[in-house]
C-alpha cells in the first residue's frame, strides 16, 4: 500500500465503515491512475507500446473503465471476461484472448462483436478455430531453455503454451489457414520484482521471433512479454524498477530494428502491478481467543482473500488509529471458515486490539475479490472505489443469501 493511499484511506475509512458496513474491498483511483501513467511513461521510448490489463486480477467494470481511459486494452482468459471488456466498449484489437483448453463456445465468443486478438495456447487448437483470423498470436513455452520464477514454476511442468519444437510449425499451419499478421506471447513469471528477469524474457522472445521470421519469411507486429510485474507486499521489499525495464527493452527493440529494418511493438498484460497496491480489505475485530496461541477474529474470511491461506502469501496489516500504540502482541488473525488455513496473518506482531477496531489488510487490489468463493456458504463482500474527489462509490454490492440460492432455482430436468 502506498503512503498516499494509506493517508487517503485513513481520512475516510471510519465514515466508510459506518456507511457501508464491513467487510469490503476498497480501491484507490488516484493510485491506480498514477501507476498507469508511470508504466506508460517508462515505455514511451519506442512507438507502439500497449498494456492489456489482466482482467482476472480485478474484474470490475468501474476499474476497467479507468484502464480504458488510460488507453489500455484487456487481457481476457474466458468468455465472461471478454463480455466484461465489451460491456465498457472495448472490441477487436483492444482485447487479447489468451485461454487454455479452449472450448468451441469460447472461440465463438472471441470472434463475435468485433472479435479480439486470438492468442493460441496450443498447436492442436489451430484446426479447431472456426475461422482463422488474419492476425494470430501464439503463447510460447521455452521448456528447459528458461527458468520460471517461484510462483509460475518450471516451464517444462507448465500446462501453458506451444513448445519450442512446435513454435515454427504453429505459425506455418496458421498461415495455411489464412493468417497474414503475427504476434508472439509468453508468460513465465508472476509477482516478479527483479526487472532483469523481464528484460531476459524480452530478449528471449526477440530471438524466437527472429528464428520464426527467417524460417517462414514473415514479420511480427508485436511481442507480448506477459504480466508478472510484481509489487512489494512486505514493507522491506523494493518495488519493481519499471523505468529500467523500459529503458533496456527499448534498447533491445532499437537493436532489432537496426539489424532487420523493422521491429515488433512491445505489449504486456500487467494486472497486479497496476491495481494490487491500490486495494485494501477493510474488516473489523469481532472476537479474541486465547488458547495455545492468541487469535484475533475478524468479520472477513478467506473467501474474501484466499492468497494468505492458499499460497501462504504475506499481506501487511495495520490497525486503524493504533500504529503508534505502545502495546503489541503476537497473534494469528483469523476468519470464521471451517478451515485452519483461514488466516490472514500467522504469528504477526500487531498492536493489541479491541472488539470494534478497524483492521486494514494491504495490497488486495489484485487476485483478492476476484478469487473469492462460497465455501461454508460464505458470501463475498462489497467493493468500493475511493475516487479522486474523495467520495466513495459502491462498485459491487455484497452477495446475499438470495444470490447463494439462485442456482438452486431451476426447472426440473431429468435425462431418461
Amino acid at each position: 500500500m502506498s503512503d498516499g493511499f494509506k493517508t487517503r484511506l485513513s481520512n475516510v475509512v471510519e465514515k466508510a465503515v459506518k456507511h457501508f458496513g464491513t467487510p469490503f474491498h476498497i480501491y484507490d483511483e488516484t493510485g491506480i491512475v498514477e501507476t498507469a501513467k508511470l508504466l506508460k511513461k517508462s515505455f514511451s521510448g519506442k512507438d507502439g507500446f500497449k498494456e492489456f490489463f489482466a482482467v482476472k486480477a480485478l474484474p470490475n467494470p468501474s476499474i476497467m473503465k479507468i484502464m480504458k481511459e488510460q488507453g489500455f486494452g484487456f487481457d481476457c482468459s474466458s468468455s465472461p471476461e471478454i463480455l466484461l471488456a465489451r460491456s465498457i466498449g472495448s472490441t477487436g484489437s483492444e482485447i487479447m484472448f489468451t485461454s487454455n483448453n479452449t472450448s468451441m463456445e469460447q472461440f465463438e465468443t472471441a470472434a463475435i462483436d468485433g472479435g479480439s486478438v486470438l492468442n493460441l495456447d496450443d498447436i492442436s487448437l489451430i484446426p479447431k478455430v472456426p475461422v482463422m483470423p488474419e492476425l494470430i498470436c501464439f503463447r510460447y513455452n521455452p521448456g528447459p531453455r528458461r527458468r520460471g520464477n517461484k510462483i509460475i514454476g518450471n516451464p517444462v511442468e507448465s500446462k501453458y503454451g506451444v513448445s519450442h519444437e512446435q513454435i515454427t510449425d504453429a505459425y506455418r499451419q496458421a498461415i495455411k489457414r489464412g493468417a497474414k499478421r503475427f504476434g508472439m506471447h509468453t508468460m513465465l513469471a508472476s509477482n516478479e520484482l527483479n526487472y532483469e528477469y523481464m528484460v531476459e524474457t524480452t530478449q528471449m522472445l526477440l530471438s524466437i521471433v527472429e528464428q520464426v521470421s527467417n524460417a517462414l519469411d514473415i514479420k511480427f507486429e508485436f511481442i507480448n512479454i506477459g504480466g508478472g510485474l510484481g509489487i512489494p507486499y512486505k514493507p522491506d521489499q523494493n518495488p519493481m524498477n519499471v523505468y529500467a525495464l523500459g529503458v533496456e527493452t527499448t534498447e533491445m527493440l532499437n537493436q532489432f530494428e537496426h539489424k532487420h529494418g523493422w521491429y515488433p511493438k512491445l505489449f504486456m498484460e500487467s494486472g497486479r502491478y497496476i491495481t494490487g497496491p491500490h486495494g485494501a480489505l477493510v474488516t473489523i475485530v469481532i472476537n479474541h481467543k486465547n488458547i495455545y496461541r492468541k487469535y484475533v477474529g475478524i468479520d472477513a474470511s478467506m473467501s474474501a482473500l484466499m492468497r494468505p491461506g492458499m499460497y501462504e502469501a504475506y499481506h501487511h496489516i495495520h490497525i486503524h488509529g493504533k500504529e503508534s500504540h505502545s502495546e503489541y502482541e503476537t497473534v494469528d488473525v483469523a476468519g470464521s471458515l471451517c478451515e485452519n488455513i483461514d488466516k490472514f496473518a500467522v504469528q504477526r506482531y500487531l498492536p493489541v486490539t479491541e472488539v470494534g477496531d478497524i483492521l486494514i489488510i494491504h495490497d488486495t487490489g489484485a487476485h483478492g475479490h476476484a478469487m473469492g468463493f462460497n465455501y461454508n456458504a460464505n458470501l463475498r463482500p462489497k467493493e468500493l472505489l475511493l475516487k479522486n474527489d474523495g467520495t466513495i462509490e459502491l462498485i459491487r454490492r455484497a452477495e446475499t443469501v438470495k444470490d447463494y440460492f439462485a442456482t438452486l432455482d431451476f426447472e426440473k430436468d431429468v435425462c431418461i
